[in-house]
C-alpha cells in the first residue's frame, strides 16, 4: 500500500481509514472516490504562507470554484520544506479567518464627536483622504528647518504600519509616504526586533537572522534564552527536537517555566531584565577556562585590535559620558590606527590594550556568586549552562541561540544581543551550520517590511535616511560610504553610490536625472541628532503636534508600551486612518474604556483590508526566505488589497496634487506604474523592487539591454543606468524568473537542509550569512561533516590557482586568506564582508552605551542599587518626561516584578485571532501567572479575579496560581515575578472586563533604538 505523505493529507480521514482497510483486504473505493471529490473536484487550489508568525510555513487554500466562490478548507501545505504539511493552532485556523462574520467589508467613516460609525463608499473616503492629507501636509510643510537647511518635509502627519503586509505592498506604502514627506514613518519592528538589527549589524554586519529554521537541526547546542518557541514559533521547534534526538542538548533560561523550559535538558530560571549579567558570567567562564576558539578569534574577529589609550571603564561608565545629556562621545573608544590608517592589531592576543584583554578585565568582576545574587539563577545551574555551552567551542562543534522579545524590549535590549554575539565569536559559532544567532521574528513580514524599512532612520536596503546636513547627493553618499585602507577588507558597503543611487531611480523613474541629483531634494530630510521613532512619535503626538495619522495594519492602541498614553494621544489629532481586517482598539479608540466620543474631534477612516489568502504577493520569514504566496478567493465583501487600497489612494493624492500645493514634484514625479487591467499588480513592484537597466550597457564584457531585469546586486550603478528599489532584493525576480516562487526540493551538495531552489533568500540566495567565517584560512571546513561551504580550488605547488567554492553561495567569492601551503595570499578578503574593516566585532564601538555589554537595572527594578557597578540603569537610555510617563522603581506599592508574554492560540495583540471563535474558546480571557507562593501570601486561589496595578494602570485579569513561577532570592531579599499574555484588549471579545498587559509597561526607550522596555516593570496583584 503506497500511500505518500501528500496524498494522505489530502484525503479525508474516512478515505484514509479506507485505505488502511483496504491494506486487509476491503475494498471501499467508491468512499475514497467521494471523500476526495467533496474537497478538490469543485475547488481551486492554491498554495499561501502563513500570516502570523516568522517561520514562514506553507499552507493549501481550497476556494470553491462555484456558488460564493469561499474557502472550503485550508490545510498544511507537505511539499513545503519548512512545515512539511504541519501548522500550529493559529495556522490551522485561517480558513476562520478568512471565513468571518466579524471582518470588515466596508469602508467605515466616524465623524467628530460622533458615537457611531457610518457605512461609506471606497470613493469618497479615498477623496477625502486625500483632502485631508493635503490640508495637513500644505499647513505644516517646512522646506527648511531651523538652521536654515533644506529638508522638504511634514511634521504634520505620522505613519505606523506595517508588517502584516507584502513586501511588494510595504515598497509602494513607504515611497507614498517619503514622497509625501513624512519623517515621522514607523512599524511594528521598532518594538520587537528593532534591537536586533543594531546589535547584530554592529556585531557581524547584517541585522537579521544568521542562519534559517531548518538549520538548527545541525546544532550541538540550543540556548533558548529570551525566547519561546515552543509555544510562540510551534513549527519551528521540532527542528530543536530533531537537534536533540541527534544529541544535542537543549538549555531553557527563562523566568517562568514554558513548554519550551519542559522539554529542555538544562533550565534554569532568572529575573527579567539581567540577562547581560548571566551571560557576562559565560563570557568570564570561557576565557579564564581557555574556551574560546583561538585560530577563530584571532584571525576572524577584532579580538586583536589594539584600543585606544582614552578608553575605560569606571564605576559603571565608559570614558566619554556627558551626564547632561545622557549621550557618550564615541571618539573615546576609537582603535588605535597605523600609518596606513588600518587598525593596528597584534594577532597574538598578548598586548594588554587588545580587545581580547579588555574583555577578560571588563568581566573579571562577573563571578557567579555575584551574578547569582542579580539574576536569581543559583550558581550551580549558572555552572551547568556555561559549562554545556562553552562546549561548542571546540572544532567540530556548533552552538546556536533563539531569542526573541524576552532580549529585545528592555532598556539594555540591544546590549543583551551584542553579549551573545560575542560568545558567538568567542566559541566560533559564527559562519557555520546549526551555529549563529537566531533572531525569532513574530510576524510574517516583520523582516521584509524592515528590509523595505518602514522605519524613520532608513531607506530600503538599511540605506541611512539622509540628514539636513547631507546637503546633495554627493554629500549623503560621502558620508555614509565607508572607507578602508585595508587591502583585505571587503568593505562592502563602499558600494552605497550604486545602491542609493538605483534607488531613487526605481522612487522617480525617468524624472530622477543626473541634473536633479536624481530626485534626492525631492525625499525629506530628517534633522541631525533628532529621533523620529515609535515612542517620540506617540510623544508628540500627547502632545498635540500631529494633526493626521495612518495606522495600517497595526494596533497601536494595545501594541504601544503605556498604551493608556498612545490611547490619549490619539484623542488630540484631526483625522486617523486605520486600515485593517477587523475593527479594534485603535480605530475605535474613542469609544474605548474612560473615552467620552463627544469630547474627542478626532475624524476616523476605517479601511478594510483583505486577509492574506485573497491576495499575491511576496512575504519574507525570519530566515530571509522571500517565499510567494497565491490568490484563493477574491477579497470578501468590498475589503480590498493593501495594495490596491494604497494604489488607489495614491492616485487621488496624484490627483489634488495637480492642482498645485506645497512642494508637489515628489508627489507628481513619483513612480505609479503598478497597475495591471485596473488593478493592483505585485509582480510589477517585484521587478521593481528586483531592479531594471535603465538604458544599454556593457558590464563584465556582457551587454545587457534596456529594460531587462539586473541579474544581482554586483551589477547595480552609480551613474543612473540602473535602478533597483531595494539592492539586498536585486536577483530575486530576474529574467530567469520569479525565484520566490520556486519550490525545488533537492537539498545543496552539503545536505544540512539550505533547499537552494526552494523559494529564494537575501541576500543573493546566501541562506547561512558569514559563511567565509565556517572554514579555515584555508578554505576547508572547521566542521568536516555538517559543512556550509569549502574551496574546491585547483592547487599547484601548494598555491591555489582557479576559484571554485561548492556548497552555500559564498559570502564573498574570493580566494581564501591562505594557499595549501599556508602562505597569505593578497587577493583574499576578511569574512565579515559588511563590517568595514572586515572582521566580526566582540568590541563594538558603534553602539550608544558602550562596546561592551554592561549590566544595569530595568528603569523598574525591585532594588535600591545596582550590585554590578555604580550606575542603576542604563546611563543613555531615554527617558520621557510627560505626566503620562510616570514610573515607580524599588517602591513599596509595586514590589513584583512583571513581564509580558505571547500565547500560542494568539498574535501580538490578538486582532487576528481574538475575533476567532476557536482560537478565542482556547484562551478566552486575560489572566496573570502567579507562584503559589505569592498566592498563599496574597490570599489569591486560582481563578479568582485579581486586579493587577503599575504606576501607570491597572488590568483585571483571571490569577492563575501555578509552580511555573518562582519566588526569586535576590541581595538576600525574596522578589516575586509574575507573568501576563499581551494579547487581549477591550474591542474583542466584547465583555467589558479583558484589557491590554501594555497598560501596565512604561514608555522608555532603549539607548540605540528606544525599543520600549515592556519585559520588566513593576506591579502589585491584589484581589479584586
Amino acid at each position: 500500500m503506497n500511500v505518500t505523505r501528500r496524498k494522505f493529507i489530502q484525503i479525508t480521514g474516512a478515505s484514509a481509514a479506507g485505505l488502511a482497510v483496504s491494506g486487509l483486504g476491503f475494498d471501499l473505493t467508491p468512499i475514497k472516490s467521494h471523500a476526495q471529490m467533496l474537497k478538490t473536484k469543485y475547488a481551486k487550489e492554491t498554495t499561501t504562507i502563513c500570516c502570523y508568525c516568522a517561520v514562514g510555513c506553507g499552507a493549501i487554500v481550497h476556494t470553491s470554484k462555484k456558488g460564493d466562490g469561499r474557502v472550503i478548507n485550508i490545510e498544511g501545505d507537505p511539499d513545503h520544506v519548512i512545515n512539511r504539511g504541519a501548522l500550529c493552532s493559529k495556522g490551522s485556523s485561517i480558513s476562520q479567518l478568512t471565513e468571518n462574520e466579524n471582518r470588515l467589508v466596508e469602508p467605515m467613516y466616524r465623524a467628530p464627536y460622533a458615537k457611531e460609525w457610518k457605512k461609506v463608499s471606497w470613493d469618497w473616503a479615498l477623496s477625502e483622504i486625500a483632502k485631508r492629507v493635503k490640508k495637513t501636509r500644505d499647513a505644516s510643510f517646512k522646506h527648511k528647518n531651523a538652521r536654515g537647511q533644506v529638508v522638504n518635509r511634514t511634521n504634520g502627519i505620522a505613519s505606523v504600519g506595517s508588517a502584516a503586509i507584502d513586501n511588494e505592498e510595504c515598497w509602494i506604502y513607504q515611497a507614498l509616504m517619503r514622497s509625501l514627506g513624512l519623517v515621522y514613518v514607523e512599524h511594528q519592528a521598532r518594538q520587537c526586533h528593532s534591537s536586533t538589527v543594531a546589535a547584530l549589524a554592529e556585531s557581524f554586519g547584517r541585522g537579521a537572522m544568521t542562519n534559517h529554521w531548518i538549520d538548527i537541526k545541525n546544532s550541538d547546542c540550543i540556548l533558548i534564552m529570551g525566547g519561546n518557541p515552543a509555544e510562540n514559533h510551534p513549527i519551528s521547534f521540532k527542528y530543536v527536537t530533531e537537534a536533540q534526538r541527534n544529541g544535542a542538548k537543549v538549555i531553557s533560561v527563562d523566568p517562568r517555566f514554558t513548554r519550551t523550559s519542559s522539554k529542555a535538558d538544562i533550565y534554569a530560571h532568572i529575573r527579567s531584565g539581567t540577562d547581560i549579567a548571566l551571560l557576562g558570567g559565560m563570557i568570564k567562564y570561557i576565557l579564564d577556562n581557555r574556551l574560546y576558539h583561538k585560530e577563530y578569534v584571532a584571525n576572524y574577529t577584532n579580538a586583536g585590535f589594539i584600543v585606544g589609550k582614552d578608553f575605560k571603564f569606571k564605576d559603571g561608565l565608559f570614558s566619554g559620558y556627558d551626564a547632561k545629556n545622557r549621550k557618550y562621545n564615541k571618539k573615546k573608544w576609537a582603535f588605535e590606527m597605523d600609518s596606513k590608517g588600518v587598525p593596528k592589531m597584534d594577532r597574538s592576543l598578548k598586548n594588554s590594550r587588545c580587545v581580547l584583554n579588555l574583555l577578560k578585565k571588563h568581566y573579571s568582576r562577573y563571578n557567579t556568586k555575584l551574578v547569582s545574587k542579580i539574576t536569581g539563577t543559583p550558581e550551580a545551574d549558572l555552572l551547568k549552562i556555561y559549562k554545556t555551552y562553552a562546549a561548542t567551542g571546540g572544532s567540530g562543534k556548533a552552538g546556536t541561540e533563539m531569542y526573541a522579545m524576552g532580549w529585545t524590549q528592555h532598556t539594555v535590549g540591544v546590549q543583551n544581543i551584542r553579549t551573545m554575539a560575542m560568545i558567538q565569536l568567542l566559541l566560533g559559532n559564527m559562519g557555520v551550520a546549526g551555529g549563529g544567532i537566531n533572531a525569532m521574528r513574530g510576524e510574517s513580514n516583520v523582516q521584509g517590511s524592515t528590509d523595505h524599512c518602514l522605519l524613520w532612520h532608513i531607506w530600503p536596503g538599511y540605506l541611512k535616511t539622509p540628514r539636513a546636513s547631507n546637503v546633495s547627493l554627493a554629500a549623503y553618499n560621502k558620508k555614509w560610504t565607508p572607507k578602508s585602507n585595508d587591502p583585505l577588507s571587503a568593505n562592502w558597503w563602499q558600494n552605497y553610490p550604486k545602491y542609493s543611487v538605483s534607488l531613487l531611480k526605481s522612487f522617480f523613474g525617468e524624472k530622477a536625472t543626473k541634473a536633479n541629483d536624481f530626485g534626492y531634494d525631492w525625499l525629506p530630510k530628517v534633522d541631525d541628532g533628532t529621533d523620529y521613532s515609535w515612542l517620540t512619535l506617540f510623544d508628540e503626538m500627547y502632545k498635540g503636534n500631529f494633526k493626521g495619522f495612518f495606522a495600517w495594519g497595526q494596533n497601536p492602541a494595545c501594541s504601544g508600551a503605556n498604551s493608556n498614553k498612545t490611547r490619549k494621544a490619539m484623542a488630540n489629532l484631526d483625522w486617523m486612518v486605520n486600515v485593517n481586517i477587523f475593527d479594534n482598539e485603535t480605530g475605535s479608540f474613542w469609544k474605548g474604556p474612560e473615552m467620552n466620543s463627544s469630547t474627542i474631534k478626532t475624524e476616523v477612516f476605517m479601511l478594510p483590508a483583505c486577509v492574506s489568502v485573497e491576495k499575491e504577493g511576496s512575504i519574507t520569514n525570519s530566515g530571509r526566505w522571500m517565499q510567494w504566496r497565491y490568490q484563493g478567493p477574491k477579497p470578501l465583501g468590498n475589503s480590498l488589497s493593501d495594495g490596491d487600497i494604497i494604489m488607489r489612494l495614491g492616485d487621488k493624492i496624484k490627483e489634488v496634487y495637480k492642482e498645485g500645493g506645497a512642494f508637489p514634484e515628489p508627489i507628481v514625479n513619483l513612480k505609479w506604474d503598478y497597475i495591471t487591467n485596473d488593478e493592483y499588480d505585485p509582480h510589477k513592484v517585484a521587478k521593481e523592487i528586483n531592479g531594471y537597466f535603465q538604458k544599454d550597457v556593457t558590464i563584465k564584457g556582457k551587454l545587457y539591454k534596456k529594460g531587462t531585469l539586473v541579474p544581482s546586486f554586483g551589477y547595480l550603478q552609480a551613474d543612473g543606468s540602473t535602478s533597483s528599489a531595494n539592492w539586498l532584493y536585486c536577483n530575486s525576480y530576474t529574467e530567469k524568473g520569479n525565484m520566490a516562487a520556486r519550490r525545488g526540493q533537492k537539498d545543496a551538495p552539503n545536505k544540512i537542509g539550505l533547499y537552494p531552489e526552494f523559494s529564494w533568500c537575501w541576500p543573493v540566495n546566501r541562506r547561512i550569512i558569514y559563511n567565509r567565517a565556517s572554514v579555515d584560512l584555508k578554505g576547508q571546513p572547521w566542521d568536516k561533516k555538517d559543512w556550509v561551504i569549502r574551496f574546491a580550488g585547483e592547487a599547484r605547488n601548494g598555491k591555489y590557482v582557479s576559484k571554485k567554492w561548492i556548497g552555500d553561495v559564498p559570502d564573498g567569492g574570493w580566494y581564501p586568506l591562505q594557499n595549501p601551503d599556508g602562505t597569505k595570499r593578497k587577493d583574499a578578503k576578511h569574512p565579515f564582508i559588511m563590517r568595514k574593516h572586515g572582521h566580526g566585532q566582540i568590541f563594538g564601538p558603534g553602539r550608544a552605551d558602550g562596546p561592551f555589554p554592561e549590566h544595569y537595572e530595568p528603569l523598574e527594578c525591585p532594588v535600591e542599587n545596582n550590585l554590578m557597578n555604580k550606575q542603576r540603569m542604563n546611563p543613555a537610555a531615554h527617558v520621557y518626561t510627560t505626566d503620562a510617563d510616570p514610573y515607580a522603581t524599588n517602591d513599596p506599592k509595586f514590589p513584583i516584578v512583571g513581564t509580558t508574554y505571547r500565547l500560542t492560540e494568539h498574535w501580538q495583540t490578538g486582532l487576528m485571532t481574538r475575533p476567532q471563535p476557536w482560537l478565542l474558546e482556547l484562551q478566552p480571557q486575560m489572566f496573570v501567572e502567579i507562584s503559589e507562593e505569592l498566592g498563599r501570601e496574597k490570599g489569591i486561589k486560582n481563578a479568582e479575579r485579581v486586579m493587577v496595578s503599575s504606576i501607570r494602570g491597572s488590568v483585571e485579569c483571571t490569577a492563575i496560581v501555578t509552580k511555573r513561577f518562582k519566588p526569586f532570592k535576590i541581595a538576600g531579599k525574596t522578589v516575586h515575578h509574575v507573568g501576563m499574555p499581551w494579547c487581549f484588549g477591550w474591542r474583542w471579545p466584547v465583555s467589558g472586563t479583558e484589557e491590554s498587559a501594555n497598560l501596565l509597561t512604561p514608555s522608555i526607550g532603549d539607548a540605540n533604538t528606544r525599543i520600549p522596555e515592556t519585559k520588566a516593570f513593576m506591579v502589585n496583584v491584589t484581589k479584586k
